[in-house]
């Protein structure tokens, strides 16, 4: 297959590619603004894949894509972590919305399949619990998150309208907290931040009273679920959840983690972020009747993987 991978450098982008490119032809776009190249660079220098700097807000990229006749897109091009998105918000949105539309673009009158990547953010801090697809969501749209929040909103009804206009095929991932090995250690994820935190005696900073829930799934995992939506035959008419519905707070992270390491590091209770959800645990029904799906990575498992992942990029 012929395949494009926005964001690839990211981190699931470049975890799908190290998963893909054995079989298939790969092409990985990415502006490298949050993305990280190193985790890629072994792959192209070997000419295992082609790599572009390019910008999906760009209008070339709509060009570029006809004009290489993709089997399979798979769009991860967008900031994903509050740090990011909220220093950026204004390119977060574009990314998310003007992006997207290039894509859409670049696929009508095609039989190139796009995947994109949603967000639980969807749903924001929510009412309904767990969250299922068809829960409209509880989001601020003038938030400090909604550049993100209501990116992601936006892309979905883009791409609807587009479903319903021109009849692409795009399937829509709605990922809910996903972890693991090719996080950057300063991306402001949970996980990543608790885990190098910890490996270097620092103070493991929880916002808020740490009682807010989290579902973790293992990026393995999320793959898996992904890699399963491309291969349906048929078309998708709505979004799917992506996620573990195992719930854990997020001081149990933080202990949990300060254990496993066997850290000296302080728990230290800052600040909450403004919109931060309070519960958030996905209703995956809909990926295991559909997909045959459901996640298998234990979170212990999981967090011991990044422990030893993030100990190597210590040194």
């Amino acid at each position: 297959m012929n395949i494009l991978i926005t964001g690839g450098a990211g981190f699931i982008g470049s975890n799908l590619t190290h998963r893909l490119f054995k079989n298939n032809k790969i092409s990985v776009i990415d502006n490298l603004s949050t993305g990280n190249y190193n985790n890629i660079k072994e792959l192209v220098e070997n000419n295992k894949i082609k790599f572009y700097k390019m910008d999906i807000t760009n209008k070339k990229i709509v060009d570029f894509i006809k004009n290489n006749n993709f089997d399979l897109i798979y769009n991860f091009a967008c900031p994903a972590s509050p740090k990011y998105y909220l220093k950026h918000p204004i390119e977060t949105w574009e990314a998310s919305v003007l992006g997207v539309k290039n894509l859409l673009d670049a696929i009508i009158n095609s039989k190139t399949k796009l995947f994109h990547s949603s967000t639980s953010e969807i749903y924001g801090d929510a009412k309904i619990y767990p969250q299922s697809e068809n829960y409209n969501g509880n989001v601020n749209p003038i938030g400090v998150r909604a550049c993100y929040d209501e990116g992601k909103r936006a892309a979905e009804a883009l791409i609807y309208d587009y479903i319903r206009m021109y009849n692409v095929d795009v399937r829509v991932a709605r990922i809910f907290n996903t972890y693991g090995i090719k996080m950057k250690h300063n991306d402001g994820r949970i996980i990543s931040n608790f885990i190098c935190a910890a490996l270097n005696d620092k103070d493991i900073n929880i916002y808020g009273h740490g009682n807010q829930t989290r579902s973790f799934c293992y990026v393995d995992d999320t793959i898996n679920a992904i890699i399963k939506l491309m291969n349906l035959q048929e078309k998708i008419n709505t979004p799917v959840n992506i996620g573990n519905p195992i719930e854990k707070s997020v001081k149990e992270i933080a202990y949990m983690i300060k254990e496993k390491v066997g850290s000296n590091s302080k728990i230290v209770f800052i600040e909450a972020m403004k919109d931060d959800p309070q519960f958030r645990k996905p209703n995956i029904e809909l990926a295991k009747e559909l997909l045959k799906w459901e996640p298998v990575v234990s979170l212990e498992t999981g967090i011991n993987k990044c422990i030893e992942y993030f100990k190597r990029e210590n040194k």
